[in-house]
């Protein structure tokens, strides 16, 4: 493969924004909706697939002369679950609870296609700390999103943000929509956030 070279603001720019994995690829969809419930939860998933997505990117770059092509997304796949096994283990030994709360949407992790996606499209044929940061900044675009969309709902649904209760949201005043925190809630938020983004996004190519 020939190395797509990319200076440090496209790389940024491209994960956070302009090919953003949630609204623009439209990728890692199952966790936007399983586990946006709660901002908390929202942010221990966030953190762990970015970790995982751009330790992925620095081995699969780190062994990719030495990777044969006809079995790359095996060698791919076994770099992410090891990751992804990591990460399990220590949330099931420093923070059961939270590890409970997630349940199997961390294992999940493995098959998100997100990381696939960036260890065959760009750590396969760059240079390790480009594709670090390629893995960091598409985990954090990919953040920035779901925990919009999670404060929307843990606000709307419950009255607090990480569990705090917010003036006026937690009050006889306002009606929670329960609605918010069941599944269906998560598919209003995202839609309405990906229509928010994709709009400002034409917006900019209109001027």
């Amino acid at each position: 493969m020939m190395a797509q070279v990319k200076s440090n603001k496209d790389i940024i720019l491209d994960g956070l924004w302009r090919d953003n994995p949630i609204f623009r690829q439209v990728l890692g969809i199952c966790s936007t909706l399983a586990v946006t419930n709660a901002v908390l939860n929202t942010t221990v998933m966030c953190v762990s697939l970015t970790m995982v997505t751009a330790l992925s990117c620095l081995t699969v770059s780190l062994l990719r002369h030495w990777t044969p092509a006809n079995i790359r997304m095996m060698v791919q796949t076994l770099i992410i679950a090891f990751y992804v096994i990591v990460v399990d283990l220590i949330l099931k030994a420093y923070w059961p609870e939270m590890s409970s709360n997630l349940g199997p949407f961390v294992g999940l992790i493995i098959t998100n296609c997100i990381i696939m996606g960036r260890c065959e499209a760009f750590a396969g044929s760059n240079r390790p700390v480009s594709s670090f940061w390629d893995g960091f900044f598409n985990g954090l675009g990919y953040s920035l999103i779901l925990l919009a969309i999670s404060v929307v709902r843990e606000l709307l649904g419950m009255g607090t943000i990480l569990g705090f209760a917010m003036p006026y949201f937690s009050t006889p005043y306002w009606d929670k929509w329960i609605i918010m925190v069941m599944p269906p809630g998560a598919f209003f938020a995202l839609a309405s956030i990906i229509w928010l983004c994709r709009s400002i996004k034409s917006k900019e190519a209109k001027s």
